[in-house]
């Protein structure tokens, strides 16, 4: 062996090796050795805690907090010093929407009225558009509406004056328990209104449906979960 060889095959065996096993383990050492051979570098791999990212919403009641996202640490090399070395795995911070509007609770009547019903609209067109701005009819197209956010919710007619239009309320009553949104007014909402008082009536298709008058209560809960579209 020529000696131009053997120092070749020396410069090459001076060249650090880095040996790493068990990446996606918490207790996983890695040690790195330098090229000059006379320091050794350890690094573990720890997990890196997400953070939480709050997000302010007037249209959520001041009582209503949402999780819209879930956290998930990540991975990464630390050295003895603390310093990150490597990435191994990005943390996904969690993301949580915190209501500021108006109080979410009420007590109040409840009753149920058909698309032909006294003073309505013969063709069950009800008072607010939809949130594309589109016109919504009772007969045409139903007495429940599909919302992006909730899923298929019951209408409901209200003082707009305070459930604005797209406002998703959960009604709370001797029937049950279901999600309903405002679409629709009335005089008597309105006037129940000006009056201090909570009253609101749920769409039928007719007034001959059946079940409509068995809503009919004096002590319904409404708790509002969206104010407005």
């Amino acid at each position: 062996m020529n000696t131009y060889l053997l120092g070749l095959i020396s410069k090459w065996a001076s060249i650090a090796a880095v040996t790493v096993t068990g990446i996606f383990s918490s207790n996983e050492i890695a040690t790195v050795q330098n090229t000059n051979q006379t320091k050794n570098v350890v690094a573990e791999v720890k997990e890196v805690a997400y953070d939480t990212e709050t997000v302010y919403n007037d249209k959520l009641p001041k009582d209503i907090k949402i999780t819209k996202q879930e956290g998930s640490n990540g991975l990464s090399y630390i050295d003895s010093d603390n310093n990150e070395l490597e990435v191994l795995k990005k943390p996904v911070n969690a993301v949580v929407e915190v209501g500021t509007g108006d109080y979410s609770e009420y007590i109040g009547k409840m009753t149920g009225y058909g698309a032909d019903c006294a003073g309505c609209s013969k063709t069950g067109t009800v008072s607010c558009k939809t949130k594309d701005g589109s016109s919504w009819s009772l007969i045409k197209d139903g007495t429940t509406y599909y919302d992006d956010e909730y899923g298929e919710v019951r209408i409901l007619a209200a003082a707009l004056d305070k459930f604005s239009c797209g406002t998703i309320i959960e009604v709370t009553s001797s029937v049950g328990t279901f999600n309903a949104i405002v679409l629709d007014t009335g005089g008597a909402m309105r006037n129940a209104w000006s009056n201090g008082e909570i009253h609101m009536d749920l769409a039928f298709y007719s007034e001959s449906s059946p079940g409509l008058h068995d809503v009919t209560s004096n002590n319904v809960k409404y708790r509002v979960q969206r104010w407005g579209f």
